[in-house]
């Protein structure tokens, strides 16, 4: 993607980076990732183990296939399974309550959580949590939202192999860990998209994993 200043939401994008970059760095429960080509923060214990385990419930009853924008299930690029958890659930709401304080976001601008199961030899491969702009679901997301500022995902249980979340471009791979929340800004200070957030789930090797992930917008979602 051509960084230029004609990139939709930019201005936007760089308001909501230094308000959520300054609120995590005043944080001490948020941990910094330390590298120069992303914001890249982790909340230790922000899930408690009983919390973890009646979402996983919660995502077993709604799972499905996961799907992309622009490709299905039967491509392999994405091979999970996934689907919204209630927003209107109390439980559910609370969660997402207290995502939307870490991060000082408003409720308003994040989607609906997440959830998603990796069973052995599933995985999401690399790519960007923001949208492509020249491409024609974006018509749509940019009345729905605008682009993606800050993505959430909290790990709700141990794998035994594999499933690591692996930043291709950083150099880092980070090992689900129950109730850790890692959170990391889509753009550069700039608010241009930035190309080093490009992540994969890699394969499960044994066992199974279980995130949450909720993604939030430069407007007012839905």
């Amino acid at each position: 993607m051509t960084r230029t200043a004609t990139i939709p939401d930019k201005d936007a994008l760089k308001r909501v980076g230094a308000s959520v970059r300054k609120r995590l760095e005043a944080d001490p429960q948020a941990y910094k990732v330390p590298t120069d080509k992303a914001e890249i923060y982790a909340f230790g214990q922000f899930l408690s183990t009983a919390e973890c385990q009646r979402l996983i419930l919660m995502i077993d009853a709604v799972a499905q296939p996961s799907t992309l924008f622009d490709a299905d299930y039967s491509t392999g690029f994405r091979t999970s399974y996934s689907g919204n958890l209630d927003p209107r659930d109390p439980f559910i709401a609370g969660i997402s309550r207290r995502i939307d304080d870490a991060l000082g976001l408003k409720p308003e601008t994040g989607e609906a959580i997440q959830g998603q199961r990796y069973m052995p030899g599933q995985q999401f491969k690399p790519h960007n949590d923001w949208f492509y702009t020249t491409e024609d679901y974006w018509k749509s997301e940019r009345k729905r939202g605008g682009q993606r500022s800050w993505t959430a995902m909290a790990f709700l249980n141990a794998v035994e192999a594999g499933g690591e979340t692996h930043f291709t471009e950083v150099g880092i791979k980070i090992p689900p860990k129950p109730g850790v929340l890692l959170t990391w800004n889509n753009a550069l200070p700039d608010g241009s998209p930035n190309d080093d957030t490009i992540h994969a789930g890699t394969p499960v090797e044994q066992g199974v994993k279980y995130v949450i992930t909720k993604w939030y917008r430069t407007r007012k979602w839905g």
